[in-house]
C-alpha cells in the first residue's frame, strides 16, 4: 500500500492498495472523454400498448452537456407539465456524454421535444414511473488525458486483479478489485465540508453543522468567498456576514437569513431551522456523508490491519448477491445479511470467492447492529474516535437515518486501450468509478473530476 493523496485522507480514504506510480494525467478534458451508460432492470410494452393501464412513456436519452436535473426541467416545461411527471433512476453529471432512461407520465412520443444535446430513443409504456430501484449500475468508457506513465496501466491491473482475489485474467478483460471507498464527490470535489455538517448534526450540534457548512474556507474558492467564510467563522455576526456572502452562494445566505431572521440571540432550534432552509435532498446528504465519513475511515483501518476484502474473517457480516442483476454484474444486496461465526466462515468464502456475497461494513444508522471480532473493533473505534453511536441518528426530518450496510470490495472486468489510454468497466449503483480511475492515475481528485 501507498499513501493516497491528502485530500482523499481528508475523507477517509488513506491508502492506494496499487503500489505501482499512477498514470498521471486527467479526465474530462472533453465531455466525450468520459461517457456512461445505466445498466437497468426495467420492462416496457410496446408504445401503442393502451394509456389507460400503460400511461407512463419510457425512453433513452443520450445527454451530451446536461444535467439530468436540469435536462428534466427542460422537458417539463416544452411538454408544458408539472416536472413531477418526469421520472429516472440515476442522476447523471453534466460534464460527460451520458446515456439514461426516462419515464414521462401521460405523454405520447409525437409529443417530445427536439432539444440540442439530446437524442432520445422511444422505448414503449410502462404501467409505472422509473424509480432508483430499477437501475443496477453503469457502465463507464473513460478517456484519460496526457498521461505521464501509460504503461504504467499494466501493472497497477495485475496489482488490482490480486487485490480481488480473482481467477486469471479473461479474454474480455481483466478482473479487478478495489476498496468501496465513498469517492471524493460524495464530500464535495472542490470543498469536502458535507461530511463535517453531517457529524455536528448527529452529534446534537446544530449551530456547528451551521458554521461547518457557512466557515471552512477554501483556496479553491474566490477569495471575496474565503474572505465571507473566515469573517463569520471569526465573528458569529449573522447580519454582515449576510452581506459579505455572495448572492451565487444562495444555501448558505438562506441559511444566514434563517439565523439573522430569529428572534433574540439565535438558539439550537433557530440553527437547526436554518439548516432545514436549504433542499430536502441536500439535508439527507449531509447526513450520508457523515456516515460515508465513518464507512471510509472503517475501510481505512482494514487495510492497515491486513485483513481481506474478498473474504471473509469471524465476525464479519456479509451480504448476498442479488441474483436478478444484468449478466456481469456484481451487485450486492444488503437486504440479505448474515453474520460468519467460527462455523460460517469457510462455506462463506467459498460464496465469496464466487461472487455471490460480499464482506460489508456499516452505514451507521438507528438500526445497525454493528459486526463481532476484529471487524466489530474497527467499527467500534471508528465510531468513538467520532463520537458517533447508532442512536444519534435518531433525527428529526430528513435528518433521520436508519443505516444500512455496504459491500467493502467492488469487482468489475475492465478493459484496457492505449491509444488514447481508455478504461472500460461496469460498476453497480452507488459505487464510484473515480474510486477505480485513482488507483491509476494518482493524482490530486480535482484531475479526476
Amino acid at each position: 500500500m501507498r499513501p493516497a493523496h491528502p485530500t482523499e485522507q481528508a475523507v477517509g480514504m488513506d491508502h492506494y492498495v496499487s503500489d505501482a506510480d499512477g498514470v498521471g494525467g486527467h479526465l474530462r478534458e472533453e465531455d466525450e472523454h468520459f461517457r456512461v451508460r445505466e445498466l437497468e432492470r426495467f420492462s416496457t410494452q410496446p408504445v401503442d400498448a393502451p394509456t389507460d393501464a400503460y400511461p407512463h412513456l419510457v425512453f433513452r436519452v443520450t445527454l451530451s452537456g446536461w444535467d439530468t436535473n436540469d435536462f428534466a426541467s427542460r422537458l417539463s416545461n416544452a411538454l408544458e407539465m408539472s416536472r413531477e411527471r418526469v421520472n429516472w433512476a440515476g442522476t447523471k453529471d453534466k460534464y460527460a456524454v451520458t446515456t439514461q432512461l426516462f419515464s414521462v407520465y401521460g405523454a405520447d412520443p409525437g409529443d417530445l421535444p427536439d432539444v440540442d444535446g439530446a437524442e432520445i430513443e422511444v422505448l414503449g409504456r410502462a404501467g409505472r414511473n422509473l424509480e432508483f430501484g430499477d437501475l443496477a449500475g453503469n457502465a463507464f468508457e473513460l478517456v484519460v488525458s496526457e498521461p505521464d506513465r501509460p504503461d504504467n496501466a499494466s501493472e497497477i491491473t495485475d496489482e488490482l486483479h490480486e487485490f480481488g482475489g480473482l481467477d486469471s485474467p479473461n479474454a474480455a478483460g481483466v478482473s479487478v478489485g478495489v476498496p468501496n471507498f465513498f469517492g471524493q464527490q460524495r464530500f464535495g470535489s472542490r470543498r469536502p465540508v458535507t461530511h463535517k455538517v453531517g457529524l455536528e448534526i448527529a452529534r446534537g450540534s446544530w449551530e456547528g453543522a451551521v458554521m461547518a457548512y457557512l466557515g471552512n474556507p477554501t483556496d479553491e474558492e474566490p477569495e471575496s468567498t474565503q474572505e465571507a467564510r473566515a469573517f463569520v467563522q471569526e465573528t458569529r455576526d449573522w447580519q454582515e456576514a449576510l452581506e459579505r456572502f455572495p448572492n451565487r452562494l444562495r444555501y448558505e445566505r438562506s441559511m444566514l437569513h434563517g439565523v439573522v431572521d430569529c428572534d433574540g440571540e439565535p438558539g439550537p432550534e433557530d440553527f437547526r431551522a436554518a439548516l432545514e432552509r436549504v433542499p430536502s435532498n441536500l439535508q439527507r446528504l449531509f447526513v450520508h456523508a457523515a456516515q460515508s465519513y465513518a464507512f471510509n475511515l472503517m475501510l481505512s483501518e482494514r487495510l492497515e490491519r491486513g485483513l481481506p476484502f474478498d473474504e471473509p474473517v469471524e465476525g464479519d457480516v456479509v451480504c448476498f448477491a442479488d441474483t436478478d442483476a444484468p449478466e456481469g454484474l456484481e451487485l450486492p444486496d444488503t437486504d440479505r445479511l448474515q453474520r460468519v461465526d467460527e462455523r460460517r466462515v469457510r462455506s462463506v468464502t467459498r460464496h465469496c470467492e464466487r461472487g455471490r456475497a460480499f464482506v460489508t461494513a456499516p452505514l451507521v444508522g438507528t438500526e445497525t447492529e454493528l459486526a463481532d471480532g476484529e471487524q466489530g473493533e474497527i467499527e467500534r473505534a471508528v465510531l468513538d474516535d467520532l463520537g458517533l453511536a447508532p442512536e444519534d441518528f435518531d433525527l428529526p426530518g430528513e435528518f433521520h437515518s436508519t443505516g444500512t450496510r455496504r459491500a467493502m470490495l467492488v469487482r468489475t472486468d475492465l478493459e484496457v486501450e492505449t491509444d488514447p489510454l481508455t478504461l472500460s468497466f461496469a460498476l453497480p449503483k452507488g459505487s464510484y468509478a473515480t474510486v477505480v480511475l485513482r488507483e491509476y492515475l494518482k493524482v490530486d481528485p480535482v484531475d479526476l473530476g
